[in-house]
Parts: structure tokens; sequence; C-alpha cells
């Protein structure tokens, strides 16, 4: 009798609507795609031509489904955290997104037969759907799981009762040799008797987490092993470490007349003229205040480093008139979108003075530059505390008084930008930024600790184990 061959597993991935979140699940379906894994990717209208532009590959397909004219936790026509009109209304944005729960169950049904579902964290309710529908679901959520064991300690412990202001610092239990404060925490973390809207927005995250078959972290064993065997030793569900993501971007092949971005050709300039380059760029949720981009602008111009910012058009305008004038030549202001990694790549760029977002951070391993630490809101402090103490592969910027949190004053950007770029604490920076990198293409390679993980998690959830 003739055997059939059985379809491919099918995985629908359904990132939540920001550039921070969506791009790394979009990566993570080019990986899945080039493992023979069939792949739909679910969006919302208004983001279908930025995902398919992102994703460049027609294999894998995408559906869109569409918020209700009537929504009303939704600020009219926004359906991506960036054009929210302040970081305030973000809870209310992801309560939003339950409307979409019956096109998402629908669109599903509709698809051949679904192996796995990989759904952003903050589309909590995806787990009910995929309860629903009989289908194992995978939780995404964006950060290291150094910074989530961390939280998870913090809420578990509180070790912070111990101390006498958010600035103290504290050891953590089960780690005493780090050292962290209040201040390292946003709410409700930081809080000793957390309540109100955000506690219960994260005990319901968490809730419907753990019932998921486990949590895709963008991220590599080498880089965080101890946190890693802990996180599954004591909480659940379990982590599997099969990043970096950022490796898989797609690869395109520039059209020979193509004219290289200004920035680009500003660089090649600078490469020429045996200049280092550090790069700046705070991402594209986190604000930081006027006074902030104040002293930076003022910590760059004495720093006398070459340096390329890019920044939000409304930043630019905070920035003081002339700045650009007075750093000509040596300085370059990008006021439009950018593809961070043709820049953190070039030959030219020997650091990143950055918030820290997590994916910035891979980004920057994968490049192998060092980072020039300045975190501004969520999980930020937790991985520039990772990126400098426990990795090694980055300087910190610190407010004044070293404590956490607070603005950054002009003398501390010229200070440490110089050493990041001349100093002896930017060799050593340096150095260990390309050990890591190398670590992290290891990882993903075949039979690298990253690719074997997939492979393993794929078995778990298509049930192919044993």
């Amino acid at each position: 009798m003739p055997t059939t061959t059985p379809p491919p597993p099918h995985f629908v991935l359904f990132p939540f609507m920001s550039q921070g979140h969506s791009i790394p699940l979009l990566h993570l379906s080019h990986i899945l795609s080039n493992r023979h894994i069939s792949v739909t990717v679910i969006t919302t209208s208004a983001n279908h031509s930025a995902v398919k532009s992102t994703l460049k590959n027609d294999s894998i397909s995408v559906i869109d489904i569409s918020f209700p004219d009537n929504s009303v936790t939704a600020p009219p026509g926004v359906e991506i955290t960036d054009k929210l009109p302040c970081m305030s209304s973000f809870i209310d944005f992801v309560d939003s997104t339950k409307q979409l729960q019956p096109q998402f169950e629908l669109a599903v049904r509709n698809l051949p037969p679904v192996s796995c579902i990989i759904s952003d964290g903050f589309l909590f309710w995806t787990q009910d759907s995929a309860d629903k529908l009989g289908i194992p679901r995978l939780v995404f959520n964006g950060m290291n799981i150094f910074s989530m064991t961390m939280c998870n300690i913090m809420e578990q412990f509180k070790p912070h009762a111990a101390v006498g202001s958010d600035n103290e610092p504290f050891p953590v239990p089960d780690f005493p040799r780090i050292k962290l404060t209040a201040n390292d925490f946003g709410p409700p973390f930081n809080e000793l008797e957390p309540k109100g809207p955000e506690f219960e927005f994260m005990v319901r995250l968490q809730k419907t987490a753990a019932r998921s078959r486990g949590l895709v972290v963008n991220s590599f064993y080498e880089l965080e092993p101890e946190f890693n065997d802990y996180w599954n030793r004591n909480y659940a569900p379990k982590a599997w470490l099969v990043g970096p993501f950022c490796v898989a971007i797609p690869q395109t092949t520039p059209k020979e007349t193509a004219e290289k971005p200004k920035w680009i050709q500003w660089l090649d300039v600078k490469l020429a003229a045996h200049e280092p380059v550090l790069y700046v760029c705070f991402g594209s949720q986190a604000e930081a205040s006027v006074e902030q981009l104040v002293e930076v602008a003022v910590g760059l111009e004495r720093s006398n480093v070459s340096f390329v910012w890019v920044v939000k058009p409304k930043e630019l305008r905070l920035i003081g008139e002339g700045f650009e004038a007075r750093v000509e030549g040596r300085g370059k202001v990008v006021a439009e979108w950018v593809d961070q990694m043709d820049i953190l790549k070039h030959e030219a760029v020997c650091g990143f003075m950055s918030h820290c977002g997590w994916n910035s951070v891979l980004e920057s391993i994968c490049a192998g530059v060092g980072i020039l630490a300045m975190p501004l809101i969520a999980e930020q402090h937790l991985n520039a505390r990772m990126v400098v103490e426990e990795v090694g592969m980055g300087l910190r910027l610190w407010p004044r008084d070293k404590v956490a949190r607070g603005v950054v004053g002009a003398e501390e950007v010229a200070e440490v930008a110089v050493e990041l770029m001349r100093g002896e604490g930017g060799r050593r920076v340096r150095k260990r930024a390309e050990e890591v990198r190398e670590g992290a293409y290891g990882a993903m390679k075949e039979g690298g600790s990253s690719s074997r993980t997939l492979d393993v998690l794929i078995d778990h959830v298509c049930g192919f184990e044993g």
C-alpha cells in the first residue's frame, strides 16, 4: 500500500500591534518557514502592509482581521501602540484587542489544520481561543529570561522590604552577587502591596501565560544559562530560548542603481577617514524627556566623538536650534525611519548609545557592537543591568548620584561616550561584544543550542515526542 506523506506542521503567529513586539515574531516566522513549517501570520487591516514589507516572503500567508467600528476602548483609528497619544492608554488599548477574538477564532477555523498558535502575551485572550479550538498555544512577550526572573523573584520574595529607600541596593534572593534597587523595576513589581489597574493587568497576563504550553524567548542559552535553568526549576510555563531571531532578518540584494541612504553614505565617509562612530537611538516606543534630550545633545557636542543620532521628528524640534550646525561634519542627525541593523553592522560603527529595549540589545549583540546603556522605561533598567554587569558588553550612563532613575547629565554623556569610543573600558566592551556575537550566531546554527531547542519545542507542541 502506498504511504502518503503527512502535511507539514502549520503554525499561526499573532503578533501584538507594536513594532517592538511584532518584528521579532515576523523574524521567527522565517525561521519556522525555513524548517518547512507552514506559517500563517494574523494581523489587523491597518498593519497588513507593514507586516508584508517586513516579511518579504510570499510563502508565509498573512490574514487580516479588523477592529470593530464601534470600539470604545481604543482611540479611533489606532491599531498600533506607536500611534497611541500617550502610554497611559496602553492598558485600554490591550483590552480593546479582545474585540478581535471572534474574528481570530473564525480565521483559525477556516485555515488548514493548525498545529500551534504563537501569540503575544498581551493578546492574553488568545489562550481562551486556543483552549476552545483545541490547539496548543505558546506565548511570546519580548523579554529576556533574566528580566522575567528578576521580576518574579521581586514579586515572590519582596527583597525591597528590607531597605530604606527605592535607591538602596539589596541582594537578590538566590542570586546574592546581584544587587538591585526598587527603582530598577516599574510598578507593580516595585510595590510592597501592589494593587490597582497595572497590578490587575499583570496578574491577568501571568495567569493566562501559565495555562500555555510554554514561553518562546528571543534569547540564547549561552547568554543567560543560570537564569533559564532557575526559571524552569521554579516557574511556569517552561521557557524555551530559541533566539536571537534577528539572525533570520531577510537579506535583500541591493540594486546596482539603488542609492544608499544618506546616513549610510555618511558612515562610508567616516570609515574611509578611519573615524569610529557612535550610533545613538532610543527606540520607537520609549520617549526621553525634553530635559534628557537636551542633556544628551550637549553631551554629544562636548564629547568630540563622531556620532549618528536617529530621533523622532518631534524630538528634533526639542533638541534646540543650531545643534546640527554646531556638530556638522562630526555628527549626523536623522529624523526618519532607518534600518537599524544596517547601521549597527556598518564597519564605522563602534558603539551604540541605547535605551536597552531588548530588540536593540539583540541587534547590537548580532552586530558585535558594545552598548552605552541609558534605560528609560519598562524592563529596560534590568536589561541595562544585564548588559553591563552580567554580560559585560556595555558601559552604563548613570543619572546624577548614580541612582537608577533620573536625568543623565551632559557631563556623564560626554565622559562615558569618550570612554566607550576611545578608552580602555571601550576596548574591553568591544572584545566582549565580539565574543557574544559569535555565541549568538553559533546558537542559531544547525546543532547550536537555540536550533536544538526549537526542534524539541516543535516536537513538543506537535505531539512528536517519544
